[in-house]
């Protein structure tokens, strides 16, 4: 039997796609209820007027995430508070892409908005491992030659490498470790140029996920767990 647990460890695997962190790390999941193989998700979100194309990856994702878990026959993703949660939850529980739930409104799929925030993802999260070694002392000659194989363990560079597989680009260990935009190889002489510009990508990537946090705690009254810990 499908437990609660398994079904939140399915929803850690869903991400925000603007934000690149997790439906259950953002605290997004308001409740989850198993009657067998029957499950319920609700969701929230900081607020009323989240952009619809961004939620609907969200709930769609989430969706899929629970019906792959063994033992599950039903779902139910439900977006609550939302202007458009209507239009979502009827067209997510159908099947129905997002153009089908906004018609005369939206066109075709979400698929190059995805791309989008995960190639804005894979330059954050490349650039946190980078920073991450100069501080340590390794030199910029290096860094630029290393390979995929050499990456320091850590959360940021196993999700580095799940976004290369996403987006379609080589992951295998002697593979170069830092990619330009396009796919190429970075080298020592343009890898401070291109480290400052993923610097400004991740302070935008976490101000954001600050604001979002700051948001839905106000909304809700949520207790901040840090705050909660002290």
């Amino acid at each position: 039997m499908t437990t609660t647990a398994q079904v939140l460890d399915a929803l850690s695997g869903v991400r925000d796609p603007e934000l690149d962190e997790s439906l259950t790390d953002l605290r997004f999941v308001a409740g989850v209820e198993v009657d067998g193989s029957s499950v319920e998700v609700r969701l929230r979100l900081p607020t009323y007027f989240c952009a619809p194309n961004f939620t609907y990856l969200m709930v769609s994702d989430a969706d899929a995430a629970v019906r792959a878990l063994s033992g599950v026959e039903e779902v139910s993703v439900l977006l609550e508070d939302h202007f458009a949660s209507e239009e979502i939850n009827d067209a997510v529980g159908a099947g129905a892409r997002f153009a089908e739930a906004f018609p005369g409104q939206a066109r075709g799929d979400l698929d190059g908005l995805r791309q989008l925030f995960q190639r804005k993802a894979f330059v954050a999260r490349q650039g946190r491992v980078c920073d991450s070694l100069l501080r340590a002392g390794v030199t910029a000659q290096a860094v630029a030659a290393m390979h995929v194989a050499d990456l320091p363990d850590g959360h940021d560079s196993e999700r580095c490498l799940a976004l290369r597989a996403e987006l379609g680009l080589d992951a295998r260990g002697d593979a170069p470790a830092f990619l330009r935009p396009d796919g190429g190889a970075l080298d020592a002489a343009t890898l401070p140029r291109w480290l400052r510009v993923a610097r400004l990508v991740r302070l935008s990537l976490e101000g954001n996920g600050g604001l979002c946090r700051s948001l839905l705690q106000t909304r809700y009254g949520i207790e901040d767990p840090e705050e909660a810990a002290a």
